[in-house]
């Protein structure tokens, strides 16, 4: 099937709707426990939601590698394969799941050592994760689950999972906290039934595969050749997030010293951030998924096409992204915070934000091409580049330029990621026709 416009578009959209439910569900999320009156209850909500997204985010890397390789396999016409790796998928949701329940009481302890709160928020904190971990099967599965409906273009299902799974939390949350009284706990309980039941709906939308023979062909599923090379794509890809991961943490702590105007500052505008991912994100799935498959039918042409036309998608994407947070990032600023001084402060580094998107698209859209030819050796090394890079910059930038110098810095690793992955573009599409 040849790569078109329609087909970035049709894989891409749905991805973007999705990511626009997740605001929505942790503004809901606050707002419920924010009327019981105390500041507690938000807290703890918001602490245990980030201590339990850091564990499951050390399997993000299981969404990425099941793309590239379920891609390339359904390029390659190796349907059985394909079905196997939905069952590898789950399996491993399962087992990482369950590590995180039976560890769960030295894993929240060692959180709260690293990032203490009051008595009372611990404890509340402690009685939401405690209930919701019992979900960290289906969280985690889900991850895979993503990926291998993306690397097939389905990704209408991933909406579809994505709005039943956050419209059904809300309306839990709703009839748990406001109308059944049940506060911090009635919030972990609407997530856990969500969970559940979107793995549920997921499993059920995959119903296809699990009428066919390969999805138990328990000699494919585990082959040992396979399962190693599933190891070494996801190792590379966690290590390669972990490098990403340290660039975004520095940042905060660096920008802590400016002090506390500063770091509100620079929070409100990773929100930026944040949206111009959520944007991207759609194209750089759509680069996946295309590359993937047509580097596992070794077609040379459809790689450079797939790779061209996602980048196309996502310099439109970036332009209008920047011209957004251009004519009206001042007033999304107002609605983020109501402190003046943190409102000034925030509109004094704004530019950077419009530059942003447009030095940004080059690095994930080229990550996603990456991901579908499963390089993900060079992603790690390109990585580790960029991470050295950025670390050079702020050390030279930041006694300079102050917080300027900062997000200078920032700016300066998308343009390293970018570049250092471009490089070699060349070495991928020389693999695609071996």
């Amino acid at each position: 099937m040849a790569v078109t416009h329609r087909r970035i578009l049709n894989i891409a959209l749905p991805v973007v709707l999705a990511n626009v439910t997740l605001p929505i569900l942790g503004a809901v999320d606050t707002a419920v426990v924010g009327q019981m009156g105390t500041a507690a209850p938000i807290g703890a909500v918001g602490i245990g939601a980030i201590i339990l997204g850091a564990f499951y985010w050390l399997f993000g890397f299981l969404r990425m590698g099941t793309v590239g390789l379920a891609s390339q396999a359904l390029g390659a016409g190796q349907h059985g394969e394909v079905a196997a790796l939905l069952t590898r998928v789950l399996l491993l949701g399962a087992g990482g799941g369950m590590v995180f329940v039976i560890l769960q009481q030295p894993l929240f302890w060692l959180a709260f050592q690293l990032s203490p709160a009051s008595p009372e928020v611990e404890n509340l904190a402690s009685q939401y994760m405690s209930i919701r971990i019992f979900s960290a099967p289906a969280a985690i599965a889900m991850f895979g689950i993503t990926g291998w409906l993306v690397a097939q273009e389905r990704t209408r299902a991933v909406l579809v999972i994505q709005v039943w799974m956050n419209g059904l939390n809300i309306a839990l949350d709703l009839w748990f906290v406001l109308g059944l009284g049940w506060g911090v706990e009635g919030v972990a309980i609407a997530t856990f039934v969500a969970e559940w039941s979107g793995l549920a709906l997921a499993i059920w939308l995959c119903r296809h595969t699990f009428m066919t023979p390969p999805w138990r062909d328990w000699a494919r599923v585990f082959d040992r050749a396979r399962l190693r090379l599933m190891w070494s794509i996801n190792r590379d890809i966690l290590l390669r997030s972990l490098l990403l991961e340290m660039i975004m943490v520095s940042f905060l702590f660096l920008g802590a010293d400016f002090g506390d105007v500063t770091l509100a500052a620079n929070q409100v505008l990773l929100q930026f951030l944040q949206i111009a991912a959520h944007g991207l994100d759609g194209i750089a799935f759509a680069a996946e998924a295309l590359v993937g498959q047509a580097f596992g039918a070794r077609l040379r042409g459809q790689v450079r096409r797939a790779a061209l036309l996602a980048g196309v998608w996502g310099g439109i994407s970036a332009l209008v992204l920047a011209l957004g947070f251009l004519l009206f990032g001042g007033a999304v600023i107002d609605i983020m915070t109501t402190a003046p001084e943190v409102r000034l402060a925030a509109r004094n580094y704004l530019p950077y934000m419009v530059i942003a998107p447009l030095l940004a698209f080059g690095p994930f859209i080229l990550d996603g091409i990456f991901v579908g030819a499963t390089r993900s050796r060079d992603m790690r090394n390109m990585m580790f580049v960029s991470f050295v890079i950025y670390a050079l910059a702020v050390l030279c930038l930041l006694p300079l330029l102050g917080n300027h110098g900062l997000w200078v810095a920032l700016l300066v690793s998308f343009v390293a990621r970018g570049l250092t992955l471009g490089l070699r573009y060349r070495a991928l599409e020389a693999v695609a026709l071996h």
